[in-house]
């Protein structure tokens, strides 16, 4: 018997409506005793329909005129009785009807545990259940619709039938080790050696999404690099739509590296505004140029920005140098609304445009180099891996089937091949939900808020 938590579903924040979640097996008796219908009572309430009535508070007073819908076990989002008030969005009515619901009995739901019900119960597998954080956490399109797949279960369907392959090799080999006698056909682990080798490869290209999937939860690190004064956080500022950063005729007025994650076409991008790159005599402008270099480094993209209605200098060069061996790099040719000093032809990038950070001009076409950059090669429907956990997991698995093939091909006993091949569905498991453990469970939900 599971007891009833509750909690405000929609934060706790000003909206028109705010939501009450209750979940557990007494959980409509409670939520009758704080809820009063209009008509008929709360527990003969039909499924999943909304009911007008009245919410109370401790003292029974009336707080607020709302809906309620009563879901039944099994057909609900935890897999059990569940109840949900629909009020307005008061933070303080929603306080006041939550003390209600707890004086009567209801307990107070930790972070995630909704959701980690509905996977307890069987109603969401463990990557289903991980994906709805992602889809509460999505910024862009593209994202959220990777994570609605995988709500849906697409991960889980392109690990199942791996997993299933697995089971059904060791379960062989284990029949015929157990049972000598029975008329079971022998095993032998070269008749697994192709599906071991395509399952092998399923689980390598499903790891290679994973790039990909990086950047489109948390978007892609860009840093924006160039010399004092040629107009890096006017651009960031333009770009993310208001002045995030002081912008001064003065050289050096950036110090440090500067945040800012902004939607510049379908791509997410966390701008890094750098320090100048120059020699400085200036320690504090020293640190700020050094940790400019590191950004670059680091970054998954590079963008550089000269002023074009000077000459290119030779501190310009020298940024250009720190450049030029990045995978990813856009020039900018900044302030194209003045004078034309220097043509695209004189940067040495594969993608070089001529922008202006004052007016906009040319950032829809600095958007479609960034979108050409970090084209999705995979569709975004739930078969991209985002989660790093889920990564590690299908990682050592894909080493694990390694191992397996490897001992195959130099002859080594049956015995010693399953060993590597149950390490592949022990850490699989941890991704479908077969063999995961209570603490890696619990460490999955703490990235919930109450209430989902």
């Amino acid at each position: 018997m599971s007891h009833t938590i509750a909690a405000v579903s929609t934060g706790n924040i000003v909206s028109a409506i705010g939501i009450i979640r209750l979940s557990g097996d007494d959980c409509i008796e409670i939520a009758e005793k704080v809820f009063t219908l209009y008509n008929g009572k709360l527990t003969d309430a039909p499924e999943r329909k909304l009911v007008l009535g009245e919410l109370h508070d401790r003292d029974g007073r009336v707080i607020d005129q709302g809906m309620a819908v009563v879901s039944r076990a099994p057909h609900s989002y935890t897999g059990e009785n569940t109840v949900e008030f629909h009020c307005h969005g008061s933070p303080a009515v929603l306080a006041a009807g939550l003390e209600a619901l707890y004086l009567s009995g209801a307990k107070p739901a930790q972070r995630g545990e909704f959701t980690k019900r509905a996977f307890m119960n069987g109603k969401l597998g463990l990557t289903q259940a991980e994906a709805v954080i992602d889809l509460i956490e999505a910024e862009s399109s593209e994202a959220a619709a990777n994570a609605a797949g995988q709500v849906g279960g697409v991960l889980q369907k392109k690990l199942a039938p791996i997993y299933d392959d697995l089971v059904n090799l060791c379960s062989h080999f284990h029949a015929v080790l157990d049972y000598p006698d029975e008329d079971i056909e022998d095993f032998g682990i070269e008749n697994y050696a192709n599906s071991l080798q395509t399952d092998t490869k399923a689980l390598h290209t499903l790891l290679q999404t994973y790039n990909q999937g990086r950047i489109l939860r948390q978007g892609a690190a860009a840093a924006i690099v160039g010399k004092p004064n040629v107009g890096k956080s006017s651009l960031l500022n333009a770009l993310a739509g208001y002045d995030r950063v002081i912008v001064t005729e003065v050289a050096g007025t950036t110090r440090d590296t500067v945040e800012e994650s902004v939607l510049v076409g379908s791509t997410r991008l966390r701008l890094i505004d750098t320090a100048g790159i120059r020699d400085t005599d200036d320690k504090i402008e020293a640190i700020g140029v050094e940790r400019s270099k590191q950004a670059v480094d680091a970054a998954d993209l590079v963008i550089f920005v000269c002023d074009g209605s000077k000459p290119l200098t030779e501190e310009d060069f020298s940024v250009i140098d720190i450049c030029s061996e990045h995978q990813n790099a856009i020039a900018l040719i900044n302030k194209c609304d003045l004078a034309n000093a220097v043509e695209p032809g004189d940067l040495p990038f594969l993608y070089v445009i001529e922008i202006s950070a004052k007016d906009g001009t040319g950032l829809d076409q600095f958007a479609d180099a960034v979108d050409t950059i970090f084209e999705k090669s995979t569709p975004c429907d739930g078969s991209v891996l985002t989660n790093v956990r889920q990564y590690d997991a299908i990682r050592r698995a894909f080493d694990a089937m390694q191992r397996a093939i490897q001992a195959f091909k130099l002859g080594e006993t049956p015995d010693l091949v399953l060993t590597d091949i149950e390490d592949a569905m022990t850490a699989m498991g941890e991704v479908t939900g077969a063999t995961v453990r209570e603490d890696i469970t619990s460490r999955i939900f703490e990235r919930f808020c109450v209430g989902k």
